[in-house]
C-alpha cells in the first residue's frame, strides 16, 4: 500500500505580469508520496476546479525532465530540496507528513510573472537566437567520422549541449545572471571545430543579449551550478571568459 501525506502548500497566486501577487495556503491530505511534485499539484486544481475556485496556472510538458518547462521554486530552491532533477522528477516521498511547502514562480528581473507560477522565459530564446547556432556551409551530407573529434573534447560538449534552458541557475543566483546557461552553450559549440568559425562572434553576441535583456553580473558564488538540474559544470563559466577574452583581442 502506497504511504501518504498530509501536507499545506503556500502557493504564489498573481492574476497578471502587473497585478500584485501574494501568498494562499492550501491543505491537501492523503498524497501518495509516490506521485511526483506536478501530479499533486494535479490534485491540488481539481480539488479548486471542484471548489469553483480558479486553477493554479503552472508551466509544465515532457514531464520527463527534458523540456525544463516545470520551473519552480520550491522551499528556497529552484526545482526542489532534491539535486539533479526537475520539478517534474521530484517526487513526494522528499516531503514529511504535516510539512509546510512553498512554491513561488522563478525570482528574476529578466523572468518576469505572466500568471501565478508562470513566468515568461522568452529571454533564453532571445540569447539562443543572437548567437547559439552555425551558419556555416557544409554542403552534402558528411559522413559521421568525417571529422575526428577527441572523446575528451566531445564528452564535454555533449554535458554543455545537457542544459535544457530552463532558468533555474538565473533564478538560483542572487544577482540573476545567466552566465551559466550562455557558457553552457557557448561551450557545446567551442568545444568542436564546427563551431570554431563563428566562436568569437557568437560569444560577443550572446553575452551583449544576456546584458540588454537584464541579467545581472556573474560573482561565482556557484549556486547556479549547485541547482541545476543537469548539473552543468561551473568549468563552462571559465570557459566562456577564455572566449570572450579571445574574441577580444582578435578585435
Amino acid at each position: 500500500m502506497d504511504k501518504t501525506i498530509n501536507i499545506k502548500l503556500k502557493v504564489w497566486r498573481q492574476a497578471g505580469p502587473k497585478a500584485k501577487g501574494a501568498f494562499e495556503t492550501y491543505e491537501l491530505n492523503n498524497i501518495s508520496t509516490d506521485s511526483s511534485f506536478l501530479e499533486m499539484l494535479d490534485v491540488l486544481n481539481e480539488k479548486l476546479i471542484s471548489e469553483h475556485k480558479e486553477p493554479v496556472a503552472f508551466d509544465h510538458d515532457c514531464r520527463e525532465g527534458i523540456c525544463g518547462m516545470c520551473s519552480l521554486y520550491i522551499n528556497g530552491h529552484p526545482h526542489g530540496p532534491d539535486s539533479g532533477v526537475t520539478t517534474c522528477q521530484l517526487h513526494m516521498r522528499k516531503f514529511h507528513d504535516g510539512e509546510t511547502i512553498t512554491i513561488e514562480p522563478w525570482r528574476s528581473h529578466a523572468f518576469p510573472v505572466i500568471k501565478d507560477l508562470m513566468v515568461d522565459r522568452r529571454a533564453y530564446d532571445k540569447i539562443m537566437q543572437a548567437g547559439g547556432y552555425i551558419s556555416v556551409n557544409t554542403g552534402g551530407m558528411p559522413d559521421a567520422n568525417a571529422i575526428p573529434i577527441a572523446k575528451k573534447a566531445a564528452d564535454e560538449a555533449m554535458d554543455a549541449a545537457s542544459c535544457i534552458g530552463c532558468g533555474a541557475c538565473a533564478a538560483a543566483c542572487k544577482n540573476g545572471s545567466a552566465m551559466l546557461f550562455v557558457a553552457a552553450k557557448v561551450s557545446q559549440f567551442a568545444l568542436l571545430p564546427q563551431g570554431k568559425v563563428e566562436a568569437a562572434r557568437r560569444v560577443k553576441a550572446m553575452l551583449g543579449k544576456m546584458d540588454e535583456l537584464g541579467f545581472g553580473n556573474c560573482t561565482n558564488t556557484g549556486a547556479c551550478a549547485a541547482e541545476c538540474p543537469k548539473n552543468v559544470s561551473l568549468s563552462n563559466i571559465a570557459r566562456l571568459n577564455r572566449e570572450f577574452i579571445c574574441a577580444k583581442l582578435k578585435d
